[in-house]
């Protein structure tokens, strides 16, 4: 059975305070010299992208145990994409940003039921910004004890709108598709959850992001909440993300809006693909 609005909303609320004990332990390895790994001799990895896996991976566990987790420091089981329920956890979605030390990291815990995000957190430990929606249940982002809906910009002019951009992952191509909108106002910055949450809180109206190289936790708690605020996420060219993907990527890129005119700018970024 899918879980009721009650159920979804009793989850976001439990999931939240366990994000939120999560950024302690995140923030405390944050203050301290940091041993740097790597993944496929490009990716970082640290110790606080492990310990803070470990911690909402056994939390969840303990909680949901017949659910499936997918996590991206944990031993990828594509087996756990066959099962109704499958929480995606990205322990420190913008790790470069995190060895920075420039705040623009977030943790990202969302659930995908029978293939679709139903809600998710993202939290940005450093100055202690949560973001939280389930489409039906809430919007909203919560910061030192106060709350504030998190609600769609309506414009739809698109040469006025104001485009988010990835700080570490950006592609030739996207200046191509920035000059084709006619967008002249663009901001660079780290987690794709945060430029989600900009996004769903009116700040700024779309995300495009061209490499094949973001993975079904990037995108799991942002478009759950980006869709409660009335938003759209969808891959490059218009079509749904795909939580079943055995790659357990989004090979198509990334592409997220206010929705008001979601559908025309896909259709000119696959103009600028065709070419």
């Amino acid at each position: 059975m899918p879980l009721s609005l009650s159920e979804k909303k009793e989850r976001l609320e439990w999931l939240a305070g366990v994000v939120s004990d999560c950024s302690r332990i995140v923030l405390q390895y944050y203050a301290e010299d940091l041993h740097i790994d790597w993944k496929n001799g490009t990716e970082p990895v640290t110790e606080a992208d492990r310990a803070s896996n470990t911690f909402l991976v056994e939390n969840i566990a303990a909680q949901f145990p017949e659910e499936g987790i997918l996590a991206e420091e944990s031993v990828e089981d594509r087996s756990q994409l066959s099962i109704e329920r499958v929480w995606m956890i990205d322990p420190i979605d913008g790790t470069k940003e995190f060895i920075k030390h420039n705040g623009e990291f977030s943790i990202m815990v969302g659930l995908v039921e029978k293939g679709q995000p139903v809600l998710g957190v993202v939290l940005q430990p450093t100055e202690n910004k949560l973001f939280m929606g389930a489409k039906g249940v809430t919007a909203q982002m919560l910061q030192n004890d106060v709350s504030v809906k998190l609600k769609v910009s309506q414009q739809r002019e698109i040469p006025l709108m104001k485009l988010a951009t990835s700080r570490s992952h950006r592609e030739p191509v996207l200046d191509d598709i920035q000059a084709r909108l006619c967008i002249t106002e663009a901001m660079e910055y780290g987690s794709v959850g945060l430029k989600c949450g900009m996004i769903a809180y009116g700040n700024f109206d779309l995300y495009i992001h061209t490499t094949q190289h973001s993975r079904l936790w990037d995108s799991c708690a942002p478009q759950a909440i980006l869709e409660a605020a009335g938003g759209t996420m969808t891959d490059l060219f218009g079509l749904p993300l795909n939580y079943k993907n055995e790659n357990l990527c989004n090979a198509k890129g990334l592409l997220a809006s206010n929705g008001t005119m979601h559908e025309k700018i896909a259709s000119l970024i696959a103009e600028i693909f065709q070419k």
